[in-house]
């Protein structure tokens, strides 16, 4: 540390006796650089920050001269350029002494001088501001850093580690019991002993009722349902030990008491055997269903009066024939076209075979019965001959669970991790569960998973499933990731955003690393496109579908696909062999509506028809009832699957044979001259058609209904999905590639680039909401912004309620804008009723974002009731989840460093809040009656379900623009157009807001 050159090193190290020899000489220059001393120098950012402030400053000393003077006045602004440092010290304006053509020219010179002046006065005051947002922006920059870094270190605080668990307060408060106890060394034996007899009392009865719970449970859903010999023999099973658990229960509460041997039996004669026998059992008090017992005659009889005495109806083994076979009205009549063929087409036994060597065979064996266990051996022998491999294998082919593990056998894992990225956080979860128990390893060690605040990884983990996400988050802190051997980035075909920003990413990886290999899982044969982008990558195809599906198209158009969709159900309800059915909706509406025209349907037909079982699966739907969809189908039943697209490639759901494809799915569209984003329905493409016809061949030969006629097929569809990149607003996709760093958006290289026009809204937009300097570089209210997994607007809203302090208003109004326009609803028979109850909270003319807030507000203050969601027309579903979303909202606000203040009767603050994220969204009223917007110019109008339809205020911000049968306003609020150049003064000028 005291040497201040290498060469001051070197002589000291030869004073200490080293030989002078190259050897000392390397040695001496690793050292002076490994060793940390006290420098005022700058690292390479600060450096870098520095330069580029000095350049821009020195840019600005050169300034345009007009044609005129240029001649005139080069030499004088050359001496001022030299000069200006000095004169600006002395505070000193020094006067150019007069020559003899000053003399000459006086009149012409002297306006010239003064001109000159004043444009060295103004140049310096640019100057100066130049100046101050140089310095502002560094300092916007250093608080970013600093954000980011406190960001950071909230993460690894928050996250929870499996392996390492984050104690509870209950927990804590037990440990220091716990320490207090091991002071007192003699007590802690007795005090567990005592603490475990406890604690197995409570776990004994907790486990008696669960069991008891069961049998209730079972016995009510299972009566009159035949069950199989397996399902019988375990209810019987779990009958007989709850009856022992409860006997037994019940003699350890009686008082142990015993029965003395009499001395002589019936016969006189004396027998130790039997004497002894009785006093060895315990004795019991009769009970009353006990002959001994003197009242059981009696309780016997009074039984047996009450029978008599109850009334029954009917007559006994009385068995109704049956009258007639059901028959449909309405059929939909299907044409054969086309059979998809299986590839690997087994005898009719083969189904058989298999689902008794499953019941019989281990875990490891179930493996070998994938498709893709065939190709073990030439899988491995592709991955070791290419960098990049693209694999196309259709879903349940095992690509996803088998891939990593072949690859880790072959010793993959001895060089790092092997990493594979999942679209969905469920889907990360469940595949690493079952890859750790057939590795018969303990999830989070070898096998792990990591989502958003949840990292099940520990330094044991070899095998790492992740939301792509998670992955581009790693890439913060790891940009080369060296820690992993092999990436495989799983469902490609799904082209999500993230998906889209991490093939840019890992392409790059591979060139920089040539020992990684990256491996692109995709369950389309339209694979060519990847190949093309990953430099030529060669691809590997995994048969998948076992046997062939038929396609049956509609002779003619259907009109509505729903009720279309309800009535093939039924047709192959009663008349196709058994197998279940799956059934293509677009979205949560369509399915409980199909789900209730089905149940209402069959209500009447009793044993007609053989028993229906209707499973609902959408993203909202809880859970438990998702899992229904992968049960077992009882004997004599059906089972149909209501199902939206997630079921083309995220489920694998075997026992389906039959598929409904209505030909259509919900897809967002986004118009950036308008700004107008849109959820439509629109028709599926030929590779979707393709994944759902797919569904129907898994475990036998099936059928796929499809909707539509073969001619629409043929020319109506496109032959693959447009990426989402393409067809969205990119406002949140720039933020979070900003807060990534990428910043280079316009030569990123994507798959497919998405159009300028999008792109440069997006840029224009950030800028305008803050979250963007003039340099296009993300600032630190766009990094507290990229926290929110809202759009920026949104973000922005929250982020400024920091200031009018009133940041728990703003995330109720939040919560209640994300659920959409489900909160109220019209009865048809009770219109009236609802709008009146609608418009009781709009009392006062408050606009629509404060009526939600009141909505909210007034649910909490009934204890969140049920029945008061019933009694003012509001979905209480909606209502629950605009709930869980404010707390999760209520969660960022303090990770963000914004402080939780209420401000509810500041009606001012709480719309200038509003208009901090929306004045993008500005309307003034025309005298036609519409509205017209600032920016953009286009006709909307206020949507006529909006508290201020009738009011029509003259200025108003809205949440969004929607199209149906005119370019509608939703939630609308009155604004004063002053706030406008309050709030947004780089965006609005007065002329803009003037009436």
């Amino acid at each position: 540390k005291k040497s201040s050159t290498v060469g001051d090193m070197v002589s000291r190290l030869l004073e200490y006796g080293l030989p002078s020899s190259s050897k000392t000489q390397s040695f001496a220059d690793e050292l002076y650089t490994k060793v940390p001393r006290k420098t005022g120098g700058l690292n390479a950012y600060q450096q870098a920050e520095k330069e580029a402030a000095a350049f821009v400053r020195k840019q600005k000393d050169y300034a345009l001269l007009d044609a005129d003077d240029e001649d005139d006045e080069a030499a004088p602004d050359v001496v001022r350029t030299q000069s200006k440092k000095d004169s600006r010290q002395k505070h000193i304006r020094r006067k150019r002494e007069p020559d003899e053509t000053d003399e000459d020219d006086e009149v012409v010179v002297r306006p010239t001088k003064s001109r000159r002046d004043g444009r060295n006065i103004s140049d310096e005051d640019e100057e100066d501001e130049e100046v101050k947002k140089e310095a502002a922006r560094e300092q916007d920059q250093r608080e970013r850093i600093e954000l980011e870094r406190r960001l950071r270190e909230k993460d690894e605080a928050a996250t929870r580690k499996f392996t390492e668990p984050k104690l509870t307060r209950k927990q804590e408060e037990e440990a220091i019991r716990r320490s207090e106890a091991e002071k007192e060394n003699e007590f802690l034996p007795t005090l567990r002993e005592i603490s475990r007899q406890e604690y197995l009392k409570m776990r004994e009865q907790k486990k008696l009722d669960e069991l008891r719970d069961d049998l209730v449970d079972e016995e009510y859903l299972f009566d009159g349902v035949k069950l199989t010999a397996k399902e019988e023999q375990e209810m019987r099973y779990k009958r007989t030990v709850y009856e022992l658990a409860k006997q037994r229960a019940k003699d350890l509460d009686n008082i142990v008491e015993y029965r003395m041997p009499e001395a002589y039996d019936e016969e006189g004669k004396v027998k130790q055997e039997k004497r002894f026998s009785v006093a060895m059992q315990r004795y019991r008090d009769p009970g009353s269903e006990d002959k001994v017992n003197p009242f059981a005659e009696q309780e016997a009889w009074e039984q047996h009066q009450i029978g008599k005495a109850t009334l029954k109806f009917g007559a006994l083994d009385k068995t109704k024939p049956q009258d007639y076979e059901y028959v449909f009205e309405d059929q939909i009549e299907f044409i054969k076209a086309s059979v998809l063929e299986g590839d690997k087409v087994e005898d009719d036994d083969f189904e058989k075979d298999i689902r008794a060597k499953t019941m019989s065979l281990k875990l490891q064996d179930e493996r070998k019965l994938l498709p893709i266990y065939s190709f073990r051996e030439e899988l491995i022998k592709a991955v070791n001959d290419h960098q990049i491999l693209v694999i196309v294998g259709e879903t349940g082919s095992g690509k996803t669970t088998q891939i990593p593990q072949y690859l880790h056998e072959a010793g993959y894992t001895k060089r790092g991790k092997i990493g594979c990225t999942q679209p969905r956080r469920v889907a990360a979860m469940s595949v690493a569960a079952r890859v750790a128990e057939e590795m018969g390893v303990k999830l989070g060690h070898e096998v792990g998973y990591s989502i958003r605040f949840e990292d099940c990884t520990s330094e044991k983990t070899i095998l790492k499933y992740m939301t792509d996400g998670m992955l581009l988050r790693e890439f913060l802190g790891e940009p080369d990731l060296a820690g992993y051997s092999v990436m495989m980035v799983d469902e490609a075909h799904e082209r999500t955003l993230s998906t889209d920003v991490l093939f840019g990413l890992v392409k790059d990886i591979a060139r920089f690393r040539p020992d990684i290999k990256l491996l692109i899982s995709s369950a389309t044969l339209d694979a060519e496109k990847f190949s093309d982008y990953f430099d030529g990558a060669p691809i590997f195809k995994i048969p998948g579908r076992r046997f062939p599906v038929e396609i049956h198209y509609t002779k003619s158009p259907e009109a509505d696909y729903l009720e279309a969709a309800v009535v093939t159900v039924l047709q192959i309800h009663v008349m196709q062999q058994e197998g279940d059915i799956l059934v293509f909706f677009t979205g949560q509406e369509e399915i409980e509506a199909a789900e209730e025209i089905l149940k209402h349907r069959t209500r009447g037909l009793g044993t007609k028809i053989s028993e229906m079982i209707i499973c609902p699966i959408y993203a909202n739907l809880p859970s438990d009832m998702q899992a229904k969809i992968f049960e077992p189908t009882p004997e004599g039943a059906r089972k149909v699957i209501l199902a939206t697209n997630i079921a083309e490639t995220s489920l694998t759901i075997d026992g389906i044979k039959y598929v409904i494809d209505p030909g259509f799915c919900k897809q967002k569209s986004y118009n950036p001259r308008s700004g107008m984003e849109s959820l439509i329905v629109t028709p599926i493409s030929k590779a979707s058609a393709l994944q759902r016809s797919g569904r129907a061949g898994r475990t036998g030969p099936g059928k796929c209904f499809r909707l539509y006629t073969a001619w629409s097929y043929q020319n109506e569809m496109e032959d693959n999905t447009i990426p989402e990149i393409q067809r969205t607003n990119l406002s949140n996709v720039v933020l979070m590639l900003k807060s990534l760093g990428i910043h280079d958006l316009i030569n990123f290289d994507f798959m497919d680039p998405p159009p300028a026009e999008t792109l440069i809204r997006a840029l224009e937009q950030l800028y305008a909401l803050g979250a963007l300097n003039d340099k296009g570089e993300l600032t630190k209210l766009g990094r507290r912004m990229a926290e929110f997994p809202l759009d920026p607007m949104l973000s922005k809203m929250i982020v400024s309620s920091d200031k009018f302090k009133c940041s728990e208003e703003i995330i109720t109004i939040t919560a209640m804008l994300s659920v959409g326009n489900s909160i109220f609803y019209r009865p048809k028979d009770k219109q009236v009723h609802a709008d009146n109850a609608r418009m009781n909270f709009h009392t006062g003319n408050v606009g629509d974002h404060i009526a939600l807030l009141k909505v909210y507000d007034s649910w909490k203050e009934t204890n969140f009731s049920t029945q008061w969601c019933f009694e003012n027309y509001i979905q209480v579903r909606s209502m629950k989840r605009a709930r869980d979303i404010r707390d999760q909202l209520e969660g960022l606000l303090e990770r963000v460093e914004i402080e939780p203040l209420s401000n509810v009767n500041d009606l001012e603050a709480i719309k200038k809040s509003i208009t901090s994220g929306y004045f993008y969204h500005t309307a003034k009223l025309q005298k036609s009656g519409a509205y017209r917007t600032v920016k953009n110019p286009q006709t909307v109008h206020i949507h006529p379900s909006s508290g201020l339809a009738q009011v029509l205020p003259r200025w108003v911000v809205y949440y969004e623009l929607v199209y149906t049968t005119k370019e509608y306003m939703r939630q609308a609020i009155e604004i004063k157009p002053d706030w406008l150049v309050e709030i947004a003064p780089h965006y609005y000028k007065l002329k803009d807001v003037e009436d």
